[in-house]
């Protein structure tokens, strides 16, 4: 009796201890009011794009009354790109189950614009490069821990500046037809999304899925008088999703 009543105790302050011990997995990360980590991300991005009301053409030069394109607009689209991003995260606790993240990264993406006509022969499609810097700001709202998991939504906005070179955007020297579509350098933007934080014995991970898209037009329609690729877009916003991985 003696010798159940020793193992029952034990097996009692073992299993105590694997608790207490998993509580503070994730390296503590969440009893500090401030911490870092870093991230990487999968972005699939697009163009939202409403069409003007002579959307279809025929476009005429302004400046010399000539037609731009040879073919009337049957449609325009902006299929799906993939890119990818890295970045850091700045980590404020402001309560237990609410977070102040900053969250700034580098974002590779290129995206495109299919312009098809009523010639099948004639398709083009305009593709935007871009390089942005992101400065993302969101309030994480958390649950309840359980065990190592725990769930969150995420909401907030950001600021995206286009690094890419000036030089690289210049058409001016370009016949209409092979002018380029081009986008406003900044933009501001909002995005929500939700996570799960997966705590490990020195780290904490968190796979994340978020929306986001641009508040206002980011066409750079300057041109539109000499550009059949600005003429039929009244506006174009730009949106994405985001699956990230941060690494706390």
């Amino acid at each position: 009796m003696k010798k159940r009543l020793y193992l029952i105790f034990l097996l009692f302050l073992f299993f105590n201890y694997s608790s207490s011990a998993q509580q503070n997995w994730g390296g503590g990360v969440d009893n500090d009011i401030l911490h870092f980590g870093f991230k990487f991300q999968y972005v699939a991005a697009e163009f939202k794009i409403l069409k003007s009301a002579e959307w279809r053409g025929p476009y005429i030069d302004q400046t010399d009354g000539t037609q731009m394109i040879p073919s009337q607009l049957k449609s325009l689209s902006s299929p799906v790109s993939q890119g990818f991003a890295l970045g850091f995260v700045s980590d404020y606790k402001v309560a237990e189950n609410a977070n102040i993240r900053f969250t700034p990264g580098l974002v590779f993406s290129d995206i495109s614009a299919v312009y098809e006509y009523d010639d099948p022969t004639y398709t083009v499609e305009k593709k935007v490069q871009a390089t942005f810097v992101d400065l993302p700001l969101g309030i994480k709202l958390k649950s309840n821990r359980l065990n190592n998991y725990r769930a969150y939504l995420i909401a907030g906005a950001k600021y995206s500046m286009d690094i890419v070179s000036r030089k690289k955007k210049d058409d001016s020297s370009l016949i209409a037809s092979e002018k380029y579509l081009k986008s406003v350098p900044n933009s501001l933007w909002y995005e929500a999304g939700l996570g799960l934080d997966i705590y490990f014995e020195w780290f904490k991970l968190s796979p994340e899925i978020k929306f986001s898209q641009t508040t206002k037009s980011v066409l750079f329609d300057k041109d539109r008088a000499i550009n059949p690729y600005v003429t039929p877009i009244d506006k174009m916003f730009l949106r994405n999703l985001q699956f990230s991985l941060f690494f706390e």
